[in-house]
């Protein structure tokens, strides 16, 4: 919990006291539960949304969600899937040859199953350095990034966090791919990195060119030995429930207004371009509310 940003700061609740040392992980099953119930919330589970259509083609008429439990009219619908279903696993030359483990942090459980082997991680984002930390005090570790990672000394403060969405935010209503968020704001600076920086758990290599049986062969030519190769290389929004109504641009991308799909306002996406990360998701849950207010009104006016 010491390296993760804001996952402790749902509204409706007072925020509780965080154990700094404890897995993300199990802070957030037991955290999502007492909110679930202090705060009576009506889920259904386990249900699988497979599709959402377009009931008509009346931009104020109703969507169709089929799921696994039946199926749903709706006038509004907010997606909030986000990404972590959808990690993105890059391709190298003789990836499939390697005889040692890859796992995607998507399927990370703990840093004693890697106690002594050398792990390699790839990914210059939160996850990487978070888990450079926490597996580099129990066995030898190697970072591999393919553009030099940035720091920043300076605190991140609320303004910070708000340009930073805004520059994400930006790329989206133009229908652009979207960014991550720490490609912007870069990486800070906290006490556990920095005491993970003294124990050169954070030298970053520029990215191997090949996976071999062995390990990856490096870009000065040379060879690392590997037993281990996570890959903190990211996520992809969980979005192909939604592909009926055909909401990507030529580029892939959705145009967004605020967390609006500009051409379907009858959709809402939370988890997506700026709202991926937890500096933008609180925020965009309460703008996602609101906009459905406004478009059950009938006020469609433009918002940021």
């Amino acid at each position: 919990m010491a390296t993760v940003n804001g996952i402790s700061d749902l509204p409706g609740i007072a925020k509780p006291e965080v154990d700094a040392s404890e897995p993300s992980s199990e802070f957030l099953t037991r955290y999502f539960s007492d909110y679930e119930q202090q705060l009576g919330l009506a889920i259904q589970r386990p249900v699988k949304v497979r599709t959402v259509s377009r009931q008509d083609a009346d931009p104020s008429g109703r969507l169709l969600i089929q799921t696994s439990g039946g199926s749903w009219s709706a006038r509004a619908v907010i997606n909030a899937t986000g990404t972590w279903s959808r990690p993105f696993w890059p391709v190298y030359p003789g990836q499939f040859t390697f005889r040692g483990r890859q796992l995607h942090v998507a399927d990370y459980a703990s840093a004693e199953e890697f106690r002594g082997q050398h792990v390699l991680v790839v990914g210059g984002g939160i996850s990487a350095v978070g888990l450079l930390d926490e597996i580099s005090k129990v066995t030898s570790t190697s970072w591999f990034t393919r553009r030099e990672p940035v720091w920043r000394d300076d605190d991140f403060d609320q303004k910070a966090g708000h340009d930073a969405v805004a520059l994400v935010e930006e790329r989206v209503r133009l229908g652009l791919p979207p960014q991550s968020v720490v490609a912007v704001t870069g990486l800070l600076w906290t006490p556990t990195l920095r005491a993970a920086q003294k124990r050169g758990a954070l030298n970053r290599s520029q990215m191997f060119t090949a996976i071999e049986p062995g390990g990856v062969r490096l870009a000065d030519g040379g060879f690392l030995a590997a037993d281990v190769i996570l890959w903190a290389t990211g996520f992809r929004a969980e979005l192909e429930h939604l592909a009926p109504l055909h909401l990507r641009g030529p580029g892939g991308g959705i145009a967004m207004d605020g967390t609006q799909v500009a051409a379907e306002p009858r959709v809402h996406l939370v988890g997506y371009g700026p709202s991926s990360s937890t500096i933008g998701a609180n925020r965009a849950g309460r703008a996602a509310v609101a906009g459905v207010l406004r478009f059950l009104e009938g006020k469609h006016e433009r918002h940021d």
